[in-house]
């Protein structure tokens, strides 16, 4: 049927766009062909989850998902079942969505209730990984940044060690300095000048300033 060709040249392009690196296209791709995404049809749904959850981009599907599974025509669909199990297992979860996965698997009539506990029992597992790697990089982020601070208060005292003795350099040159007679102070800044500016003294040039020098 076409709507079967559809769907099958849809998988070719969603697979076309993924080898091309084009992979962000993918869904805003086959939406302009099914305009809303409860249309999608379930193979498509399932390549864009598998797409987007294989480059770490689980939460582009996260609405789309969650839109289709509410449809009440889809939920008559065979492939309802495999298709939810896919969106626990590779949006929901990884997401850290653990009681919206809850709710959904709560609700789905598709699984009988062993079914039910099993997969339950797969989010309380999920959950608790969850919490044990946050426990975990929450307790290397602290010892991070108890390093950090025992660098920057030992720069800190080092710094207040030099801007003492720094401190205590100037004091000393500038007691050392106004202790010169002004006659020296006046004749090495006179010397200074003729080094630095290259003053012949003999110079008819250089009378005038030096003559403003003895005033």
């Amino acid at each position: 049927s076409s709507a079967e060709v559809k769907c099958s040249l849809c998988v070719v392009g969603i697979q076309a766009l993924a080898e091309m690196n084009r992979w962000r296209e993918a869904l805003s791709w086959v939406l302009q062909y099914y305009h809303v995404p409860e249309h999608l049809p379930p193979k498509v749904l399932e390549l864009c989850i598998l797409l987007y959850s294989k480059v770490g981009e689980p939460q582009v599907m996260l609405e789309v998902g969650s839109s289709w599974l509410t449809d009440q025509t889809n939920k008559s669909l065979p492939e309802y079942g495999s298709l939810l199990e896919l969106y626990v297992l590779h949006v929901l979860l990884p997401l850290g969505r653990f009681e919206g996965a809850e709710e959904l698997v709560r609700s789905c009539d598709v699984f009988d209730g062993e079914q039910q506990q099993a997969f339950l029992g797969t989010i309380h597992e999920s959950r608790c990984q969850w919490t044990q790697q946050e426990e975990t990089q929450s307790a290397a982020e602290e010892q991070q940044d108890a390093a950090t601070e025992t660098v920057l208060g030992a720069l800190s005292q080092k710094l207040l060690t030099m801007f003492t003795l720094l401190r205590r350099a100037l004091r000393s040159m500038s007691s050392h300095f106004y202790l010169l007679p002004y006659k020296k102070m006046l004749l090495a800044t006179f010397l200074l000048y003729v080094v630095v500016v290259r003053l012949d003294p003999a110079s008819p040039t250089s009378l005038p300033f030096i003559y403003k020098l003895v005033q």
